[in-house]
């Protein structure tokens, strides 16, 4: 039977069925509540398992896991495209993306794939809430954390930053802290300890064949700045976690 016959089949059938799909007004309200960061919004919506709620939805595997695990990375794939459409940078909702689409291969229950679900809702919105805040920010503060960023496993320091914004050093540590907080230091830190405890949770992942010579690869391939500032806060350095 050619695809064509075997679709045809396929709506008589569903027509003689009257299956219906919902209207998709449900999960765009729930994708534009996580790109406009509305915590409250989103966490309700967690907490009644809307996600796993699939009638009217498509079925696209006759295996409920592998159903639910399709749709999914559907709605991850939906999150980070609407999260970009509202100003979160590119690359880091990729990432995201990846990471829990990664991590929820590893699920072997629907209860599992749900609650990281609502874990991985919760943290697109926590960041589209800080993208917000972000927005209010003065230029060249956001250049900075732009540059830092982008070159997080570089050295960084406060005369590479006052170059790439073209202002003083005294001026832009000053108008650094007024904008967020925390010196440039300190900032640069925090995003160093993030960046390395991500890599980390994603070497958890690999195949346990692997990965006592993916944690030395790791470990040996870190810049040397970010393993002693892991050591310093950890007391190990990241490979010594897995």
């Amino acid at each position: 039977m050619t695809l064509s016959n075997e679709w045809y089949n396929t709506e008589l059938e569903n027509s003689e069925l009257e299956t219906l799909h919902r209207s998709p007004t449900v999960e765009y309200s729930f994708y534009n509540a996580v790109r406009s960061g509305d915590m409250e919004a989103v966490i309700k919506n967690c907490s009644e398992d809307e996600f796993i709620r699939l009638e009217g939805t498509g079925v696209l595997s006759r295996n409920a896991l592998t159903n639910i695990k399709y749709h999914f990375v559907v709605t991850t794939a939906m999150l980070t495209r609407y999260c970009i459409d509202g100003g979160l940078e590119p690359e880091q909702a990729y990432r995201l993306s990846d990471f829990y689409i990664l991590k929820m291969d590893t699920c072997t229950t629907v209860r599992q794939i749900a609650d990281l679900h609502h874990e991985m809702a919760k943290d697109f919105t926590g960041k589209m809430v800080l993208q917000k805040k972000s927005s209010i920010l003065s230029k060249p503060v956001m250049q900075c954390v732009d540059y830092i960023y982008s070159h997080i496993k570089e050295r960084i320091t406060i005369q590479v930053l006052a170059d790439h914004t073209g202002l003083s050093t005294n001026y832009l540590s000053r108008i650094f802290k007024q904008n967020l907080g925390v010196s440039v230091s300190d900032y640069i830190r925090e995003q160093k300890i993030e960046k390395s405890n991500s890599s980390a949770a994603i070497l958890k992942q690999i195949n346990c064949r692997y990965r006592k010579l993916s944690c030395i690869f790791f470990t040996e391939s870190l810049h040397p700045d970010i393993r002693e500032l892991y050591r310093s806060h950890s007391k190990k350095v990241p490979g010594q976690i897995l």
